[in-house]
């Protein structure tokens, strides 16, 4: 009869704090700890449920598959690599994108993994699934082009070797087509090394002791029958080595019955067969104990597993009610990481670029969500600094993972962000030290260009308010030839980019900000050309939003505020920062589905503002919460005259929020140019009708 859960949770806490309390050797805790989850999984408690999606978490996205671009997505660009590199990336690499007869008996005719990352279904808001590959496609790794093409991407982006994870059962191997293709042509020349994933294959696709497909032989003959095997791949001159010898990982060297012994017999074994030495190390995928102690050389770190964090999926509104999945901050996990002190013995760092076994594990998936291609740039940089200060003569950073498509850890192009997770990878190889390269100081005005005849209007406010604008121009496509003319005639050098007419000013604005942000572009002015056609002082609304950020006698100083002072996020003109609360309308569910999908506080109703007309100066960084968010296209609404409630109007309400979470002040532009004689408005808000909030 199974426990209530109050007494399961009960007796876990009991037994995991008596555990933790025993002064035991770290391998002996590893084996019990293992040995315990293997036979009692079921004690462990499940943690804190998602809320169905009623009232306020009404669902905001419509059910179809979500496999189109957002924001933040990047094509395929040539880009230079430093020379030499910082570091040698090891991307862990999984060969199971094929059928094989097993596979065939245990799940079906022609199973291979694309079959588990096809059926994800997203379980909740913001749960990025499915995720689809875009330019290799749904490959088959027994054809050589696709292994060659995959390693091409590898080297462009500054991915040096594979890992592969190797399928040895007692002397029967699976899933070795596209290793032994490898072999066979010396084409394929980016360097592979094996991990040796040796635990048991089981229904659950986690190595559990139940439901077992194929199990482990472990002993000392299956020891030296493994080594003999692998031979071929070692002494292939391709093959990955660490100060001169070949490189071998176990992923759970506690199932080995004598993990040292073990160690022994495979150096001997390679030392008699004219392999040499070879350098062993294992991955801190269940173990954490010192290598030296089973005779191997080093650990390799392998986030998520052996982290703990507090989950957030009682944050999260379901769009399963019946999920009973886990829900994890992604960003937490790079920083708990990222910060671990360095420990006594060799331990390379890993990264990973997300991570969301959902597709393995329908309705019980274990998610990261927040996960984005510039935290993971920050990360790896940390990465580079920590294999650099700990390894000086040969740093390596293991990535998690080149293609885990069902467990949501992929470099390769999708559909969504297309190549931005290699591109992050570049970009963090290219960075000498731990900061990034210095932001250019001439600031960006980005202009939605929607009413073309009041170009001439902002241009010439540009103009005359005295700064060296980069100016960057968006509209949409049936507006395109007039803003060219319209710039053309005005004599101005300035840049444009067509966007679907989607998300008013503000999804344009996003895109376009993405981009900047990864070119290094620091201040930005937002402007549109607002009409408010639904208001009869529409007009009147623009010029004085206008003049108060860009006038003469205003923008220069406002300009030198944001660069001697590195916390200011965001300048609104004065009289425009209004009460968020007072001008809700119908906006009030979108912006806390919003402040949940970007993983930030949620609104507070008597402290919280909004920069209303949704013109204002920013420094890009304190967009990242918005920005890292990585919204679809398609999750903003088609284009039908609306004048509140779209998820623009929300996003509008949450740039202040944003700034906040990413630790930005806000100011007005009458305090930061010293306009002392500005009289601050006082009074009703001319341009809006207030609505309170309709929370208690």
């Amino acid at each position: 009869m199974p426990l209530p859960t109050f007494a399961k949770t009960a007796a876990f806490h009991v037994l995991r704090t008596g555990f933790r309390l025993m002064p035991l050797p770290a391998a002996t805790r590893d084996r019990l700890r293992q040995r315990f989850l293997d036979k009692y999984y079921d004690l462990v408690p499940s943690g804190p449920r998602g809320q169905l999606a009623t009232g306020s978490h009404r669902e905001h996205r419509p059910r179809v598959i979500a496999s189109g671009q957002a924001i933040g997505y990047r094509a395929w660009q040539a880009g230079a690599l430093r020379e030499p590199l910082p570091a040698t990336l090891i991307a862990f690499y999984l060969p199971q994108f094929h059928p094989i007869p097993e596979n065939d008996a245990w799940w079906g005719e022609g199973f291979t993994e694309w079959h588990n990352v096809t059926r994800a279904l997203p379980q909740f808001e913001g749960h990025i699934q499915p995720r689809l590959p875009a330019e290799l496609g749904f490959y088959d790794l027994r054809l050589p082009d696709v292994m060659r093409r995959q390693m091409q991407l590898a080297r462009e982006y500054g991915i040096g070797a594979f890992c592969s994870y190797f399928y040895w059962f007692g002397g029967k191997t699976l899933l070795e087509s596209p290793l032994q293709l490898w072999l066979r042509d010396t084409s394929l020349d980016l360097p592979l090394c094996l991990c040796w994933a040796n635990e048991n294959w089981s229904r659950r696709w986690d190595g559990r002791a139940d439901q077992i497909l194929i199990g482990q032989q472990h002993s000392a003959e299956d020891d030296l029958a493994f080594i003999a095997h692998v031979a071929n791949y070692l002494r292939d001159p391709r093959y990955l080595r660490v100060d001169g010898k070949p490189l071998l990982l176990v992923y759970r060297p506690g199932l080995l019955p004598e993990p040292k012994a073990t160690a022994q017999r495979w150096r001997k074994w390679c030392s008699e067969h004219g392999i040499g030495e070879i350098y062993l190390a294992y991955v801190q995928s269940f173990d954490r104990v010192d290598p030296g102690h089973i005779g191997f050389d080093a650990a390799v770190a392998f986030p998520p597993n052996n982290t703990t964090l507090e989950p957030i999926t009682d944050r999260q509104s379901l769009l399963n009610p019946a999920f009973s999945g886990d829900v994890y901050d992604w960003r937490e996990l790079a920083r708990e990481v990222g910060t671990q002190p360095d420990p006594a013995y060799t331990l390379f760092p890993c990264v990973n670029p997300g991570w969301d076994n959902e597709p393995r594990r329908s309705g019980n998936g274990r998610v990261f969500a927040h996960a984005s291609p510039r935290g993971y740039r920050d990360w790896l940089q940390q990465a580079l600094d920590s294999a650099k200060r700990r390894r000086p003569s040969s740093p390596m950073v293991f990535i998690n993972a080149w293609n885990e498509w069902a467990e949501g850890a992929v470099l390769e192009p999708d559909t969504r962000l297309g190549f931005a997770w290699l591109e992050a990878t570049r970009t963090a190889l290219q960075a000498v030290t731990h900061t990034l390269p210095t932001k250019t100081t001439r600031p960006c005005a980005v202009i939605h260009a929607w009413y073309v005849d009041v170009v001439d209007e902002i241009v010439a406010a540009l103009r005359e308010s005295g700064v060296d604008w980069r100016i960057i121009f968006t509209t949409a496509p049936d507006r395109e030839k007039a803003l060219r003319e319209q710039i053309a005639r005005l004599d101005l050098q300035a840049e444009i980019n067509v966007f679907e007419n989607r998300g008013r000013d503000i999804l344009p604005f996003l895109q376009v900000a993405s981009l900047l942000l990864d070119e290094g572009a620091d201040i930005v002015l937002k402007l549109h050309t607002k009409r408010s056609t639904h208001r009869q002082d529409g007009e009147r609304w623009r010029k004085e939003l206008v003049d108060k950020l860009v006038s003469p006698e205003r923008a220069a100083p406002i300009l030198e505020a944001f660069r001697t002072t590195p916390r200011l996020g965001l300048a609104a003109a004065e009289g425009h920062l209004q009460p968020l609360d007072y001008y809700w309308g119908a906006n009030e569910a979108n912006v806390h589905y919003l402040t949940t999908r970007l993983g930030i506080a949620p609104p507070s109703l008597k402290d919280d503002q909004f920069i209303a007309g949704s013109m204002f100066w920013a420094r890009l960084d304190a967009l990242r919460p918005i920005l890292d968010a990585h919204l679809g296209i398609w999750e903003f609404e088609e284009e039908s005259g609306q004048v509140d409630g779209t998820l623009a109007h929300a996003i509008e309400r949450i740039i202040e929020l944003s700034a906040r979470a990413a630790g930005y002040s806000t100011s007005d532009t009458a305090t930061l140019s010293d306009a002392s004689n500005t009289k601050q408005p006082t009074g009703r808000y001319p341009y809006a009708r207030r609505s309170h909030s309709s929370s208690p």
